[in-house]
């Protein structure tokens, strides 16, 4: 299968492993790109500049393309995040969930293709304006963080007409169906995360991976809860899907 995202990346197979803050360091990203995929890093708002060019440094190790997932809010507050990434030269970087545009001549002049994920067709249609060099059309069902206003499927279907970039898809994808719906649709490619949470080189903890494979498509909730309690700096518009449990229950809506 020849779509954009191979022929850019030489790679086998039109995916990228979603770039996962916790989730996905430089072990998962190497691992993916060696099964044919690209892997992506997840930087943490947290996240030191010396642990990006750890990471960076592991999925080069292997000599395949890689990528790495930046949060736009994060940056003005945490600028040596946006230095490391632009000194390690990943392939692909995204950086999405904020005021992105500033950042992506710079990568783009570093020879990095850039993304941003979108969550509307209007979120999309201004990143082709912006000038990246693809988008990604993130539906409500994707886990982690991202809008939750249009599903995948009607979202994706907006965006394709909306845009003339290469458009990925993200959001419910977790298997080769589900792959093979978005590119019978028109996507150049999916970008799946959770479905690699269960891999041995993903860092998870054990109680985590317990309850994420025993879980069921109603297993879900989107929703600010867990972000307010950590104090995290997320935008209100961007909730997060994640298994649901007794605290978001408790506290959701209050």
């Amino acid at each position: 299968m020849r779509t954009w995202l191979t022929d850019r990346f030489d790679r086998a197979v039109p995916l990228v492993g979603a770039p996962m803050a916790g989730i996905s360091g430089g072990r998962l990203a190497a691992a993916i790109s060696r099964a044919g995929a690209l892997g992506m890093i997840g930087v943490a708002a947290s996240a030191p500049a010396q642990w990006i060019t750890e990471q960076a440094a592991v999925a080069a190790g292997s000599g395949l393309p890689y990528g790495v997932g930046l949060m736009a809010w994060v940056l003005p507050g945490n600028p040596e995040q946006f230095d490391a990434v632009l000194a390690a030269r990943p392939a692909l970087v995204s950086v999405s969930f904020g005021p992105y545009a500033r950042y992506v001549g710079p990568l783009q002049e570093a020879g990095i293709t850039v993304v941003t994920q979108a969550g509307t067709t209007d979120e999309a249609r201004a990143a082709e304006q912006a000038g990246v060099d693809a988008v990604v059309a993130r539906g409500g069902e994707g886990g982690g963080h991202g809008r939750n206003d249009v599903a995948t499927l009607p979202l994706l279907e907006g965006v394709l007409d909306a845009v003339r970039i290469p458009v990925l898809a993200a959001g419910g994808i977790a298997t080769g169906r589900g792959l093979a719906a978005v590119l019978a649709a028109g996507a150049e490619g999916a970008w799946a995360g959770t479905a690699f949470m269960a891999c041995q080189e993903a860092t998870v903890p054990a109680a985590a991976l317990e309850r994420i494979l025993a879980a069921d498509e109603t297993s879900t909730a989107y929703g600010r809860v867990f972000d307010v309690a950590q104090r995290l700096g997320w935008p209100p518009e961007y909730g997060g899907r994640a298994l649901r449990n007794a605290f978001f229950d408790q506290w959701e809506g209050r």
